[in-house]
């Protein structure tokens, strides 16, 4: 549960309420919903940039007390620092995070190869030394990963990361996010409003109700990997986007007004 000041716990208003779930070690799930059901205040919730107000959350069996040093962040914005370079972007969690920050002038040039290297895993070698805006919005948005992912975490947050991207440069990311994922096995816990995009990459997609936010329905993913885009024109994939998209419109119902005509 988390309210979010006094105020609302003592009228037991709750952003988010009641949910439980486990999330095992290198699955990857996705989080649907109607706006403003709370997914992104889950996701602080994970992250440890907000505290519950009843309950707990245990990250590798340990409660969360604070801000996480295993998780990786990326928004709908990529964020990217305009007076750095794509690589100095991308190596700005090491000069923050520990234990990389204490050792940062000693071994840059090892962390900038690093650095390096992932950038070329995502198709952006030789744009190193581009500033951001130089670069498009989907390459802006494969270096906002890479800097989410330089410090090897155990767990990649991300809120709707595609949302503002163009139809095809979404699918490519899709398919570069999903190689990533299985070679490095992190976690994933992806926020969305794309239904293909949660049954494409997703082990599991949770779908959230209003707010306050609860968990609605859970649904595993049962397609086999590697998922190639051709598998979004199946029927099987289609009827499971449909599913889910009948619990939204459930959800949704309620909230549609009719107005009737008035006769003349």
């Amino acid at each position: 549960w988390l309210a979010y000041n006094a105020e609302l716990l003592a009228k037991n208003q709750f952003a988010v309420e009641g949910i439980s779930l486990t999330v095992e070690r290198g699955e990857f799930i996705a989080i649907v919903g109607p706006s403003g059901c709370g997914k992104s205040t889950f996701m602080k919730l994970a992250t440890g940039l907000k505290m519950p107000s009843k309950g707990t959350i245990l990250i590798d069996g340990r409660e969360v007390v604070g801000p996480l040093k295993i998780t990786g962040m990326a928004f709908q914005s990529s964020s990217l620092l305009p007076w750095r370079t794509t690589l100095g972007n991308v190596l700005l969690p090491l000069e923050i995070v520990e234990p990389y920050r204490s050792s940062f002038r000693a071994k840059r040039a090892e962390y900038a190869e690093k650095g390096r290297k992932l950038l070329q895993s995502v198709g952006l070698g030789g744009y190193e030394d581009k500033f951001p805006w130089e670069l498009s919005g989907g390459m802006q948005q494969r270096a906002s990963i890479c800097r989410a992912l330089i410090h090897e975490p155990k767990m990649l947050l991300l809120d709707e990361p595609f949302g503002a991207l163009d139809a095809f440069t979404r699918e490519e990311l899709w398919c570069i996010l999903r190689d990533l994922q299985s070679v490095q096995k992190f976690n994933v816990i992806l926020v969305t409003h794309d239904l293909r995009e949660a049954v494409f990459l997703a082990d599991t997609v949770y779908v959230m109700s209003r707010s306050p936010g609860r968990i609605l329905a859970k649904k595993v993913i049962e397609l086999a990997r590697p998922r190639e885009l051709e598998l979004t024109y199946t029927k099987e994939f289609t009827d499971i986007v449909l599913e889910l998209r009948e619990h939204i419109g459930a959800i949704r119902k309620p909230l549609t007004k009719v107005t009737p005509e008035l006769s003349s």
